[in-house]
């Protein structure tokens, strides 16, 4: 009996793990509150306090917070490969770590890591029933709520640090940062923020100083901040929140710029990019561990430790060593290569591009024969998918493929790419747009038609002439046709292939012909990580 237990209990935990997630799932805004939300928001000051109502009734405190010594960090990109990198330097130095970011790729838990890796299923499914236990209970007093998804999992994710007893907790901003659930911390260690640029203008605001207002929130008095090189006016204002809020703010240096007498500095992370984000990494580490010899917590011999000599550590055990999946990565499946990169706003963009041309030339030197590229595309939400388009271009495609960000179109378990958010008539209607602007972007009037419907009865438009834009309707439809059956990742039994006419298998003779395949899939994170989900099996685990 006890061995039959025993054989029961995986089984127990990844049902107790569904439900977590399915449930979590159910915190989510649908589609038609949000618009509602935006179009009306309340009082994002009472927001924030309706959070710290969210801590207490979960059984924690904003006083307990304290006692996660934590780097927070905010910017519009790269904040999370920030994030990564100061992770990576502080373990390295023998730190037990916590790290909240967002969104995830393939499974929730990846928001919340103990040691660089996700917290993992059974901790998640005991710390999640915790949590939401205590909400749910406290739910109808005085006419009470369920925080919603992001709130709920920061909650969640401050709570599993606790309990884990991490030595700090890196925490990524959410959106903004002023009014940010995470803005309840009150005493960080150290705050940081990456680059500034436009987004979230509906929330944010539509210029660059009412964006950096916001991001500058997270600053608080006595607390070191540092930033990378900002546009003028975004540094104007922030240099304004400091001294208002009374914090010291200093301008991280260029990577070439420090002293050292280290070899290059190489970083895990591609792109020239990365290059401001693990300078700002360098310095909120450095600042982190400083205080943490000052308190005389742990030994650490890093108040006489120069920057100089700090950057030569963290060059052999930290940057170099750092790992952030979705952005500028790399995959190589025989024939195949696929380059990811969750790229979303115009500047994200650039550099994507940037990245591609240079890493995929230098892979096409040494092909054996013709190389065919391709577009994997989509975006969301308010960004002008347009114009981050119109960058691609000069990446010379041969096919750009489009699809909404649904994983795949039969029903499977995929509760933790669920996305209620947003209706799949928007998607579908968006893929459409992408499809219209790609060929706007790249034919002449007289060559544009109107696209048919040429895969079976599934939700997919593709052209009937320009063979070089197709419209399918999930992530996988599109990978297992730009594969040709040549990635056998894809071609996995488990993996259901929905059924193609004829005409439109014909239009993948150059994919069939070619001796490599070289698949580019930007413009959103959750379609990168719908994508992974199926060409790293080992995400799903």
């Amino acid at each position: 009996v006890k061995h039959s237990k025993c054989l029961l209990l995986p089984m127990f935990f990844l049902l107790f793990v569904q439900d977590a997630v399915c449930t979590l799932n159910t915190l989510q805004t649908n589609a038609s509150a949000l618009e509602q939300i935006r179009q009306g928001r309340s009082n994002p000051q009472l927001q924030l306090q309706a959070m710290i109502g969210f801590i207490e009734r979960s059984g924690l405190t904003v006083d307990k917070l304290d006692n996660l010594n934590i780097i927070h960090v905010t910017g519009t990109k790269g904040k999370g490969s920030t994030c990564a990198f100061t992770e990576r330097i502080l373990r390295n130095y023998g730190f037990r770590t916590g790290f909240y970011s967002s969104p995830h790729l393939v499974q929730v838990r990846e928001r919340i890591r103990i040691n660089g890796h996700p917290v993992g299923k059974e901790l998640f499914a005991k710390y999640f029933w915790q949590v939401y236990g205590r909400l749910f209970e406290t739910k109808e007093m005085n006419s009470e709520t369920m925080p919603a998804y992001f709130r709920f999992l920061t909650i969640l994710a401050f709570h599993v640090f606790l309990q884990e007893k991490v030595d700090l907790a890196i925490i990524e901003v959410g959106i903004g940062g002023a009014y940010d659930c995470t803005n309840i911390i009150r005493h960080p260690w150290v705050c940081g923020i990456s680059s500034l640029g436009i987004d979230h203008t509906q929330i944010l605001g539509d210029t660059i100083e009412k964006i950096a207002w916001q991001k500058g929130g997270i600053f608080k008095p006595g607390v070191p901040a540092f930033t990378v090189k900002q546009p003028e006016d975004a540094m104007r204002v922030l240099k304004d929140r400091a001294k208002e809020i009374g914090c010291s703010l200093q301008v991280c240096p260029s990577l070439v710029d420090y002293d050292s007498d280290c070899v290059p500095v190489t970083l895990g992370l591609a792109g020239q990019h990365q290059l401001p984000n693990a300078s700002l990494a360098l310095q909120l580490s450095h600042a982190w561990l400083k205080r943490k010899c000052l308190l005389g917590e742990k030994s650490v011999n890093v108040v006489q430790l120069s920057m100089k000599l700090f950057i030569c550590v963290c060059c052999d055990l930290g940057l170099a060593d750092t790992e952030w999946p979705g952005r500028n990565q790399t995959l190589k499946h025989g024939d195949i290569t696929y380059y990811l990169d969750g790229a979303h706003t115009m500047r994200s963009m650039l550099a994507c591009v940037q990245w591609f041309k240079e890493t995929a030339a230098q892979h096409e030197l040494n092909a054996s024969g013709p190389v065919t590229r391709v577009l994997l595309f989509n975006s969301s939400g308010e960004r002008d998918s347009a114009a981050m388009l119109k960058l691609l271009v000069p990446c010379h495609f041969d096919y750009a493929v489009f699809c909404p960000n649904i994983t795949e179109a039969i029903a499977s378990c995929n509760a933790d790419q669920q996305n209620f958010n947003v209706s799949v008539d928007y998607m579908l209607t968006r893929c459409l747009d992408n499809e219209s602007s790609w060929r706007l972007h790249n034919s002449s009037p007289q060559d544009q038609v109107s696209p048919q419907r040429l895969i079976g009865d599934a939700p997919c438009l593709v052209p009937e002439k320009n063979a070089e834009t197709l419209v399918f309707p999930c992530i996988l439809s599109s990978l297992q046709w730009i594969a040709q059956g040549k990635d056998s990742v894809l071609v996995n039994p488990d993996k259901t292939q929905l059924p193609v006419k004829p005409s439109v298998m014909a239009k993948a003779a150059l994919l069939r012909e070619a001796t490599e395949i070289h698949v580019l899939i930007t413009g959103s994170l959750h379609l990168v990580g719908g994508a992974l989900k199926h060409l790293d099996p080992a995400m799903s685990i």
